[in-house]
């Protein structure tokens, strides 16, 4: 194989990234004349004319990614772009995983509620609250029960009253419809 046909291959498998990328500039994707370039070790190779900063990525047998697009000159780096997006992927996942999805449960209280049934249900709501999900505590009224909607919003105030130590209201009791509604959230320790 000729010296020009290995510089064509290497050429091809560089830019193989370019229909990857679409979080950073590799290799042609680079419009700057001059760059400052950073070794595949970390080291500070100084500003250099962009085909030279190729060049030797090319050399290298790696890939010029532009990790600082809006410096003046762009800061490029030579590295191996997959090892490079792979690393990326794992940091996110395991960023995700990590990550605490907070729930919106939902209790339903209802403005005649019987005192055994008022402590199941706030015995359901501390349990929520505890495994730090919201919890949207609703009083639904039927028919001409609407009309005593106070009775609601005295149930709804005892509920946030007795889990105070443990939550904050996020929102306050509010008639929505032919249902009272509030947002009860885990404090945050």
């Amino acid at each position: 194989m000729s010296p020009a046909n290995a510089g064509a291959k290497i050429d091809i498998s560089i830019r193989r990234w370019n229909t990857i990328s679409k979080d950073h500039q590799i290799n042609e994707e680079i419009r700057a004349k001059e760059v400052r370039l950073v070794g595949p070790e970390g080291e500070q190779l100084g500003i250099k004319p962009f085909r030279e900063a190729m060049q030797l990525a090319i050399d290298a047998n790696m890939d010029l990614v532009n990790v600082a697009p809006q410096a003046k000159p762009p800061v490029c780096r030579i590295m191996d772009y997959g090892k490079f997006r792979y690393e990326q992927q794992k940091k996110e996942k395991e960023a995700r995983k990590n990550q605490k999805i907070v729930d919106l449960k939902e209790v339903w209280f209802r403005s005649n509620i019987e005192e055994h049934d008022y402590q199941t249900k706030f015995r359901n709501v501390v349990k929520f609250l505890k495994d730090g999900d919201k919890v949207k505590c609703s009083v639904r009224f039927r028919g001409r029960e609407i009309a005593h909607a106070n009775i609601g919003q005295k149930i709804l105030e005892r509920v946030a009253q007795e889990v105070a130590d443990i939550s904050v209201i996020e929102r306050v009791p509010k008639l929505e419809g032919r249902s009272m509604i509030m947002i009860l959230a885990p404090k945050s320790h």
